[in-house]
């Protein structure tokens, strides 16, 4: 009996022990569950952490999203300047030859002057932002550009003060294409509001400068340009307060990239790491291009309407008509440049661009032509902010500020070389020329564009 019962004993406590086994087992297994849970939890809670990490940009603060609001403000600020000085040309050329008794091409020394301001501005770009910082000798120039114009000096010194003007534009504009291009959050939306404003600018000059040109005292209208040029370099003081670009970004919560933070002690290659890259040149040569005919246009259009197709002394507000379409198209084909992919977009408003100039050039409206030049205007305007857009994708992160700059400064030598080309063909052939030296231009353009990357390349 007592051998029975102690094997009875010794099969009931058989099972409780493996059941005590199986729980310890399984309060072990739990235990090890929760771990996993609790660590997958803080892994997913750390990611945006991460992500933000990676896309170089921190955690934001009330304080650095104003500061982040002001810094736009201020760089629409400043090219809503470089828009008017552009926009005054045009209605002011007509009384400029008749105050200094000059024909097409020495009135277009003015244009040369310019041109050379920008091209040196886009080589001192990379060097003086190096060493100067952000924002403080970009304006300055351009206040005594207007300084040395508003009294109607001799053709040589009011020349001379173009100079001043396009060195001084060249340096803000590409300071400000550069900065907005290195933002990481809506930086296309953001580009697009920028070049509107630049519209916006080059709109309301010709409202201005018609009206100066018919007074005596038509060189008044620089003491409003320099009014502008002074309050926009108070502002770029106060927001930026001389420091560089890096700075003023961690300032409002971004990061510099990794690249930028390895590459930070090859800086004296930089010159020769940007200029190595053939989609910077392409792009540099479309905006080239580009600028030219769009100030070509808005430049000699007033003249071209007076003498062609009988134009009075109105006819400068065809200017404003051809500036408000090019603001209107930077903010109303946003949603069509996201539609067809902004790449198809350019060759699209190309295209139907030069059809609409075949119109300007055959048909002899006034009406019409004054319509269709609006028209031009909202076609080439989503180009600008969409090249730059396109830099942002092809060209190597960590070089981005300073081939912006190149890009924009050397861009906007077309904005004083074209012109000038119009004006020294005309006075062999007449402004008849215009147009067909137009329509040329946009046909290099569309070629141009063929031919700029479409995904980034390896760089050494």
């Amino acid at each position: 009996m007592d051998i029975e019962l102690s094997k009875v004993q010794s099969r009931s406590s058989r099972p409780l022990d493996q059941q005590t086994a199986h729980e310890a087992i399984s309060g072990k297994d739990a235990h090890s569950k929760q771990q996993d849970t609790a660590s997958s939890e803080a892994a997913q809670s750390s990611q945006p952490e991460l992500d933000a990490s990676a896309k170089g940009v921190v955690a934001s603060t009330p304080a650095s999203r104003r500061l982040a609001r002001l810094q736009y403000a201020t760089l629409c600020w400043t090219l809503f300047l470089a828009g008017w000085n552009d926009g005054t040309t045009g209605p002011l050329l007509p009384r400029i030859q008749s105050v200094y008794h000059v024909g097409f091409a020495v009135v277009s020394l003015i244009f040369v002057l310019n041109c050379l301001g920008f091209i040196t501005a886009a080589a001192a770009n990379v060097w003086l932002t190096d060493r100067l910082g952000f924002g403080k000798v970009r304006s300055l120039a351009q206040v005594a550009g207007y300084v040395l114009a508003a009294p109607a000096p001799p053709f040589p010194v009011f020349v001379l003060g173009y100079f001043m003007n396009g060195f001084g534009i060249g340096l803000q504009d590409a300071g400000a294409n550069g900065y907005v291009a290195s933002l990481k959050e809506n930086a296309s939306a953001k580009m697009g509001i920028l070049h509107a404003i630049y519209g916006v600018g080059a709109f309301s000059a010709p409202l201005v400068a018609t009206q100066f040109a018919q007074l005596s005292r038509w060189s008044f209208h620089f003491l409003v340009s320099l009014g502008i040029a002074i309050s926009n370099t108070i502002l770029l003081i106060a927001v930026f307060r001389f420091k560089d670009q890096d700075t003023c970004l961690t300032e409002i919560g971004q990061t510099p990239s990794v690249h930028e933070e390895e590459t930070d002690n090859r800086s004296g290659n930089k010159y020769k790491q940007i200029f190595k890259l053939r989609a910077l040149h392409l792009l540099a040569f479309f905006v080239l291009i580009y600028v030219g005919v769009e100030v070509t246009l808005g430049g000699w259009i007033v003249k071209y309407v007076i003498d062609l197709r009988g134009g009075g002394p109105s006819s400068g507000y065809i200017a404003s008509g051809f500036f408000g379409g090019l603001t209107l198209g930077r903010v109303g084909l946003l949603w069509v440049n996201h539609k067809l992919g902004e790449r198809r977009a350019v060759f699209l408003y190309a295209i139907i661009a030069i059809a609409l100039e075949l119109v300007i050039w055959l048909v002899p409206s006034l009406i019409g032509g004054g319509i269709a030049v609006s028209f031009v205007g909202v076609l080439l305007g989503p180009m600008y902010p969409i090249v730059m857009n396109q830099a942002g994708r092809v060209l190597p992160p960590w070089l981005l500020t300073g081939c912006i700059g190149w890009i924009a400064g050397f861009g906007q030598a077309g904005s004083a070389f074209l012109p000038f080309l119009t004006g020294a063909v005309a006075s062999k052939a007449g402004i008849k020329s215009l147009q067909p030296l137009l329509v040329s231009m946009m046909g290099l353009m569309v070629g141009l564009w063929a031919v700029v990357p479409n995904s980034p390349r390896r760089t050494d």
